[in-house]
């Protein structure tokens, strides 16, 4: 790690993560490289390697930025209510995960990739967020529908987050794909990301209204 304040630090880890979040809008994880991130950040590509040595710790540095974000919005929903029912929190939940479609697409389609390449340091950070969503869901479940019991909750979870892992193909499709599941026959009713993530919430939590 280079010499330098620690706003310096994290203003660059910053930059670099911002730089591939820009290149992910228009290319794929397989097509960035650090020498693309390195033309779209003020240093030079070799000075990357002082902050990230792989491009999946960059990805996984942006996963985690992502997951915080989210984090920041459930905690805006549990502290402007005081109670809802489940069609409330079926709404307002897919909401803002409608926000957060870079978020759903890290996790569907590079996360193992992004892991197993990545330090433990920037492993265990990007888990901290992770494990944050996981209890900010909770914070909300508990305080909202206080008719669950631990198990109730649990099993919500297990069955919600890793629904998430696959909302980001099934609502979001290109044209290539859209024609060939109509040339398949395949009669699939495309939803948005809203729709499917009401519908999940709502069905997983019906007995609680």
């Amino acid at each position: 790690m280079p010499k330098g304040s620690e706003e310096l630090t994290n203003a660059r880890k910053k930059e670099i993560i911002n730089a591939c979040a820009l290149l992910y809008e228009t290319m794929s994880f397989k097509e960035i490289t650090i020498k693309e991130i390195g033309k779209v950040t003020s240093f030079t590509r070799t000075s990357i390697y002082n902050y990230f040595q792989t491009k999946e710790e960059i990805f996984l540095a942006l996963l985690q930025q992502e997951y915080e974000l989210w984090n920041l919005d459930l905690e805006k929903l549990y502290n402007e209510y005081e109670q809802m029912s489940v069609e409330q929190f079926a709404v307002e939940l897919a909401h803002t995960l409608e926000k957060r479609k870079r978020l759903l697409k890290l996790m569907s389609m590079n996360h193992y990739d992004m892991e197993s390449s990545s330090r433990m340091e920037n492993l265990v950070k990007f888990k901290v967020a992770y494990g944050n969503s996981i209890k900010a869901v909770t914070h909300c479940l508990k305080k909202f529908f206080p008719n669950m019991s631990e198990n109730d909750i649990q099993t919500f979870i297990y069955a919600f987050f890793p629904f998430l892992f696959g909302i980001y193909p099934y609502t979001v499709v290109t044209d290539k794909q859209r024609e060939a599941m109509e040339k398949a026959n395949a009669n699939y009713v495309f939803l948005s990301l809203y729709e499917i993530t009401y519908s999940c919430v709502k069905k997983l939590l019906e007995r609680f209204d």
